[in-house]
């Protein structure tokens, strides 16, 4: 691995030497890049994954794509480099509203859980599920099921997903990899066809001149990736199929292991290794408390007390300030709950604030990086750069433009790190295209974006989602990105398919049943072909 490493450094330099000769002085301190709008664009958020999928290590590999990044947007020039990497990296990102929002969420959910296992409600309702959920099978539909019914928030459902069942799949056996699956393919897939989500109020935004929301539900039955996922998630479920790094890891976790590389951290240790009798509303109150609180502030930041209806407020909220309110509301309420039932002293409940904060520590680091190296690659015009690209295949192969529209969004997802970022792009170039001449096509092509988007973002080490159901599980975020992506990708390739044919036949009556088809057929031959 040492070898490994020195080889990337080694070869990272002389990129950096190369270029620096080729394209301008070393200490150049000029304001417009020549990077901008080129390919180089995404190299740097490339370099970060490609590292971070060879080394393992995810805080260097980050560290090293924003390097790189502000190389090529201050051409090599070494005030202008720190400059960036400081000011219109790690500050810009920490200052921004929306990003110190989830921040404040996380530490505020980070210290519910705390409370809980102090309280003992996790040990409580792990006790109940052994009674009640008697199946490895059980256990995973139930984390699933829940996966679904919050399908408000990909961010929210990620860590209440995976707070609440971690004691469920762990008394089954379940590996923490395995897990981390489950919530993120219960995500952003459920969140991106759910009309009453954060991810419906943001696409439906990037629609201009159209019925934002009417076309986000007609575009629903062409979003082949998101429901494909669904699909072959309960099915490998059943079925009991698990192929590639995600198979060793469910061997190891049959075997006690749950982390297969002892990937559990300390804080976590300190959490589980609290035995505090307690009941079942130790746990089940806290998150019915926290759902209701952040559903209702999630509503008032839309209008919905101002006279806006529910649906609308819904589409009109701010995630962040909505998840932030509700996540300190549901806190005060909980350790009062706590307090006044003696489950808890005031001091305990305080000392859990601590704890909590450092168990969401490697996530928060981890978001806050991929926050700056999505600002160096914007920065450098990715945008702009992918834009020109589309409209150039939009001028003609129109019937295989969803095909290709969902590979660009993939690719693209896959290298920012962002779903929403990706819709930005892409929408308003598919509207433009297609505004006025195929509206059936138009959504098919809207509908691949996004699934183009959730695809992308499921694959990427450096997408906030992933790192969101690496933190809810309490997963090493490494072996979640190795152990899902062939699990993706599969699904991709059989969605591919899918949009090739829905680009000829403009039918979801057709081309959703032949895409279903074919993920059973897939699944079909991964079982027969484990078997022999």
């Amino acid at each position: 691995m040492k070898k490994n490493v020195l080889k990337l450094f080694s070869i990272g330099l002389a990129f950096v030497f190369v270029c620096s000769i080729v394209q301008m002085p070393v200490f150049a301190a000029e304001q417009t890049s020549h990077f901008y709008g080129t390919w180089w664009s995404l190299v740097p958020p490339l370099i970060a994954i490609a590292l971070a999928l060879i080394t393992k290590e995810v805080y260097s590999s980050l560290f090293c794509g924003i390097v790189v990044g502000a190389l090529l947007y201050a051409n090599f020039g070494v005030e202008g480099t720190i400059s960036h990497i400081i000011s219109n990296g790690f500050l810009a990102s920490l200052a921004d509203e929306y990003n110190m929002g989830i921040l404040i969420f996380l530490v505020l959910l980070g210290t519910i859980v705390a409370l809980m296992n102090r309280a003992g409600g996790s040990l409580a309702f792990g006790k109940w599920t052994l009674k009640n959920i008697k199946t490895r099978v059980g256990a995973q539909l139930a984390t699933i099921f829940l996966g679904v019914l919050i399908f408000i928030d990909d961010y929210f459902n990620c860590l209440t997903v995976g707070s609440v069942m971690r004691p469920v799949t762990d008394s089954h056996k379940i590996s923490r990899a395995k897990l981390a699956y489950l919530i993120d393919a219960t995500a952003a897939p459920v969140c991106i066809i759910a009309p009453i989500s954060s991810w419906a109020a943001a696409v439906s935004g990037f629609v201009e001149g159209e019925d934002g929301l009417s076309l986000f539900i007609r575009a629903i039955p062409y979003n082949f990736y998101a429901l494909l996922t669904i699909f072959m998630m309960v099915g490998m479920v059943l079925m009991k199929i698990e192929f590639g790094p995600m198979a060793k890891h469910e061997e190891n976790a049959s075997n006690g292991d749950l982390f297969s590389e002892g990937s559990v951290s300390v804080s976590e240790e300190k959490l589980e290794d609290n035995k505090t009798e307690g009941k079942v509303i130790d746990l089940v109150f806290p998150i019915f408390c926290l759902i209701i609180s952040c559903v209702i502030a999630m509503i008032w930041t839309g209008g919905f007390f101002d006279g806006v209806d529910f649906v609308t407020s819904f589409s009109l909220c701010d995630a962040s300030i909505g998840l932030s309110v509700g996540g300190l509301i549901a806190l005060v309420i909980i350790i009062l709950f706590y307090v006044l039932k003696k489950s808890l002293s005031f001091t305990e409940c305080m000392d859990c604030l601590s704890e909590g904060f450092k168990a969401m520590v490697p996530a928060i680091l981890i978001l806050t990086m991929a926050w700056t190296l999505k600002s160096m690659t914007d920065s450098l015009g990715a945008k702009e750069f992918v834009a020109a690209n589309v409209m150039l295949f939009a001028k003609g192969l129109q019937n295989l433009l969803p095909a290709i529209i969902f590979v660009v969004g993939a690719f693209l997802a896959f290298a920012t790190g962002t779903s929403w970022g990706t819709f930005g792009m892409l929408i308003p170039i598919v509207v433009h295209a297609f505004q006025g001449l195929n509206p059936e096509l138009m959504i098919i092509s809207i509908s691949a974006c996004m699934a183009g988007a959730v695809c992308g973002d499921h694959c990427s080490p450096i997408s906030d989602t992933t790192i969101m159901a690496s933190a809810g599980a309490q997963c090493n975020h490494v072996n979640h990105v190795s152990t899902q992506l062939p699990y993706a990708m599969i699904v991709a390739g059989v969605s591919f398919v899918g949009y090739i044919v829905a680009g000829y036949v403009q039918s979801a009556w057709i081309a959703l049943p032949i895409s279903f088809v074919m993920m059973a057929l897939t699944l079909v031959v991964i079982k027969f072909v484990k078997k022999v």
